[in-house]
């Protein structure tokens, strides 16, 4: 498996150069912001797409915009390829490092720069991780909207990369919706700035561009993001059905009827076991299916909301509703779902999919994903973020065996390839990578890539910066 994807053939000459090009990076840095030794480099050779590996050549850890603007000098001076990396959280590969490259890495920029309430805004540095701005604002009546699963390790700089999204992000948007501006860092040092603390700013939404780039446009170094005011109140509930395909219709007729709950996670059998195990969060076993429906506000308008839920739910035969009585109870019930990535992983080597589809063919997707999966011969838990359709399969496989790897990735191009068939894309919050690469065509007709690529070549002519994601291989311009 770790040969199906390719990757670009290193740069001879940059790999000739390594000791000069690990000498210079050490007049640009401090020690403690340089990892070179072979063995220091092995936490770096992949990210949470663990089946590709590859050693890069050396590893930069800046601790400044400053120091961040030398190294890409430098290397855009000498054609390094370099790979900018957040906290390795990346599910498609975006991290992954190629031996010709420097990975340039954010985690020592982990600073709150400012919080400014009146204006509802925080400054904070790449490196600082996403939950921490929603813990630095708690106390004022304040969260950080977007909450990916992983958001207690993964920073505002992957986030801004893959525009990440989360389980609230039906009602609030996902990170380019709750992103006001950046500071950013050229292919050759140069450094820029888009947007602010203003609402809109003229001009081109380059902002908008750049969030989702997956660090091929620029090193984002800081951001300013929107904090918004806590609700009154918030209450999840359990729904449970026979099957997923009544779960995925209800969900369909729930976004249709006009209703927007803050969240709604769904959970197929599989999935309910597997995190009932590991949360113990009261789940119901005798449903085929579960969704987790949050809403929000006052007292009155969560009863009046839930009711009209409920009324849609029992058209769709619903079997269980339990509404949480107390905050730990609450708590507990996103703890099931929060953990549902690692708790799958106590059990099975998995593959993640992230495609996104229009309400009205989740049914029909569902049951072809349980089709698809039953082909090859493998087990499927689904958990994902059901209100705005964006998948989550985890395709369970035995890692140690080549040939059930090779089955597991070829059902998860199935997948995928189903999701663009139905209507929808390739990816919600996960990003391309290296995992869709080779999916892109099935996407996009060769003129859409094409723009995208000179869109791409002119921030990057030399295609320095993560060369070897996103766009296939071939039919790249020269660089």
């Amino acid at each position: 498996m770790s040969d199906a994807i390719p990757f670009l053939a290193p740069r001879a000459d940059v790999l000739a150069r390594r000791a000069r090009i690990i000498a210079d990076l050490a007049d640009l840095l401090p020690p403690e912001c340089l990892v070179h030794e072979a063995r220091e480099l092995v936490p770096f050779e992949t990210d949470a797409f663990v089946s590709y590996r590859r050693l890069p050549l050396a590893v930069a850890l800046p601790r400044t915009t400053a120091e961040v603007s030398a190294v890409m000098r430098y290397c855009h001076r000498y054609g390094i390829p370099v790979v900018p990396r957040g906290a390795g959280t990346s599910l498609s590969g975006g991290a992954i490092p190629q031996e010709d490259a420097v990975v340039l890495g954010l985690s020592k920029m982990n600073r709150i720069l400012e919080i400014d309430l009146p204006n509802r805004v925080a400054v904070v540095q790449a490196g600082v991780t996403n939950l921490n701005i929603s813990e630095s604002v708690s106390a004022d009546g304040f969260f950080y909207a977007p909450d990916p699963s992983s958001q207690l390790a993964c920073t505002i700089g992957g986030n801004i990369g893959m525009n990440s999204g989360g389980a609230h992000c039906l009602k609030y948007g996902v990170t380019t919706n709750n992103l006001l501006g950046i500071r950013m860092v050229l292919v050759d040092g140069t450094v820029i700035e888009l947007g602010g603390k203003a609402l809109d700013a003229v001009g081109y939404d380059l902002l908008g561009l750049v969030c989702g780039h997956e660090g091929q446009l620029g090193i984002v170094t800081e951001a300013t993001v929107r904090l918004i005011a806590k609700p009154e109140g918030a209450r999840p509930v359990l729904f449970g059905f026979e099957s997923s395909e009544e779960a995925g219709a209800c969900v369909a007729d729930v976004i249709a009827a006009g209703i927007i709950p803050v969240a709604i996670e769904f959970m197929d059998k599989p999935a309910i076991e597997i995190c009932e195990a590991f949360a113990h969060a009261g789940y119901p076993l005798d449903v085929g299916a579960l969704l987790i429906v949050e809403v929000e506000g006052s007292e009155a308008e969560m009863d009046a909301t839930l009711r009209d839920i409920v009324e849609i739910a029992r058209r769709h035969a619903v079997k269980t509703v339990r509404e949480c009585q107390s905050a730990t109870e609450a708590a507990l019930i996103w703890k099931g779902r929060k953990s549902a990535f690692g708790a799958t992983g106590r059990i099975a080597d998995y593959i993640c999919m992230d495609g996104t589809v229009p309400l009205s063919q989740l049914s029909h997707v569902l049951k072809k994903t349980t089709e698809i999966v039953d082909h090859y011969g493998l087990r499927v838990a689904n958990v994902f973020h059901a209100g705005d359709g964006n998948m989550h399969p985890l395709i369970l496989f035995n890692a140690n065996d080549p040939e059930d790897a090779a089955r597991a990735e070829a059902a998860g191009n199935d997948i995928l390839k189903l999701c663009v068939d139905a209507g929808g894309c390739l990816t919600g919050e996960h990003g391309v990578g290296i995992e869709k690469r080779d999916l892109m065509r099935h996407q996009y007709s060769e003129a859409d890539l094409a723009q995208q690529m000179a869109v791409r070549a002119a921030f990057d002519p030399g295609w320095l910066l993560n060369p070897s994601k996103v766009f296939p291989l071939e039919g790249r311009p020269a660089a």
